[in-house]
């Protein structure tokens, strides 16, 4: 077998076939992961050999070694040795029979392509029976998070409170007052837009006045506290899952534990308090918004005044209705709590575990959002509320 080299840098391997009775490998060059390309299709060949007896691997004439020469020597020692030759590695230094030694004695077996051998039955019902297993998981950790959360709370109750007063103000001043701005607007242009287009259809039928009604019922009962919902998810729920996995790759989670608290009481339960505290009054800040741009709005394009706007919105909206949008709003922080402090603890060591769970925490959160804002609104309609 004639050496292949790249250049006068590159590994070589010849076999001596002057060895007698046994075989004999003469390697040589930089066998680092720059120059083994040359030899790769040889060595190839040569694990594919079946000849037993005795083989030496002479590495004498080795300059320089890394972790890939390393395993391919290696690689081909455990080949050999598996179609019975009797594999010995003459001339190595010491830094190479270091490196040779802490290599794997036997070559690790490629990975079954089990989802290519796998049946139809298989392929088609794999997917989502592990999408129940997940759903099922996730749910006993949300209720897991919800009763810890609850109980590192009282077993304060000893020492003075179950709640930290001074956390529950920092977190409702990030999670409430600091989204003051963005939810107002938000709102406002909401509530201008559901306004525009409200009057534009409702002019052709001489009705404008009543798109008070429309703006007041849809907002009150069901855009306000909605879609508050869906921007503190996004906001706050991404946050308290990026703190908490932030904490759990740092293992600090792991410190609290080992010194006697429980992280989830510790961690958790300030938050879904601060949520709790600070969604209704976002949504109450949500609904006057809209309403007011709502206003602006049919004054602009229909001249309904402020004060016949005011009147209309008295007569149309009903005190369940105001009471139909803000019982929602702490369901819909918890589950939003809830649902972020579970994935901040499935985080794991990684940026991009982080990454992932903080995407997975948000795409969960407004999912749970609008499908408790759907179980409502047909609860609602069966109590006749």
């Amino acid at each position: 077998m004639k050496p292949k080299p790249v250049d006068d840098r590159s590994a070589t391997i010849e076999k001596d076939d002057t060895a007698g009775e046994g075989q004999r490998y003469l390697l040589s060059g930089d066998w680092r992961n720059r120059g083994i390309a040359g030899v790769l299709k040889d060595l190839s060949a040569l694990e594919q050999e079946t000849a037993g007896g005795r083989l030496e691997i002479d590495v004498s004439a080795i300059e320089q070694v890394d972790t890939s020469g390393g395993w391919l020597i290696r690689r081909l020692i455990n080949a050999r040795r598996a179609h019975g030759a009797d594999a010995v590695v003459v001339g190595a230094s010491e830094q190479l029979k270091e490196l040779l030694d802490v290599m794997p004695q036997e070559t690790p077996a490629p990975p079954a392509k089990t989802a290519a051998n796998a049946s139809l039955f298989e392929r088609v019902f794999t997917p989502p029976g592990r999408a129940v297993v997940e759903l099922w998981q996730d749910a006993v950790a949300a209720m897991n998070i919800l009763g810890s959360a609850v109980g590192g709370a009282q077993l304060k109750l000893g020492r003075g409170t179950g709640i930290s007063p001074a956390s529950v103000v920092t977190h409702i001043d990030r999670m409430g007052v600091r989204a003051v701005p963005i939810i107002m607007l938000m709102s406002f242009l909401i509530g201008a837009i559901i306004a525009q287009q409200g009057a534009f259809q409702l002019r052709y039928f001489g009705a404008e006045l009543f798109v008070v009604d429309l703006v007041g019922i849809l907002q009150l009962r069901e855009i306000g506290v909605l879609l508050t919902a869906i921007m503190i998810a996004g906001r706050s729920g991404s946050a308290i899952t990026a703190e908490i996995g932030s904490m759990k790759m740092r293992e600090e989670i792991d410190a609290l534990t080992v010194i006697g608290l429980n992280p989830v009481g510790v961690l958790v339960f300030p938050r879904l308090v601060a949520l709790t505290i600070a969604l209704p009054l976002l949504t109450i800040v949500a609904n006057f918004s809209a309403l007011f741009g709502a206003a602006i709005v049919v004054w602009l394009y229909s001249g309904i005044t402020f004060e016949t706007f005011l009147g209309r919105l008295h007569e149309a909206v009903e005190y369940s209705s105001v009471a139909s949008g803000m019982i929602k709003a702490p369901f819909m922080a918890l589950a939003i709590g809830i649902v972020s402090a579970v994935e901040g603890m499935k985080v794991g060591g990684s940026a991009e575990s982080l990454g992932a769970h903080v995407t997975a925490a948000v795409v969960k959160s407004i999912f749970v959002v609008i499908l408790m804002d759907a179980i409502f609104a047909i609860f609602y309609s069966a109590i006749d509320f």
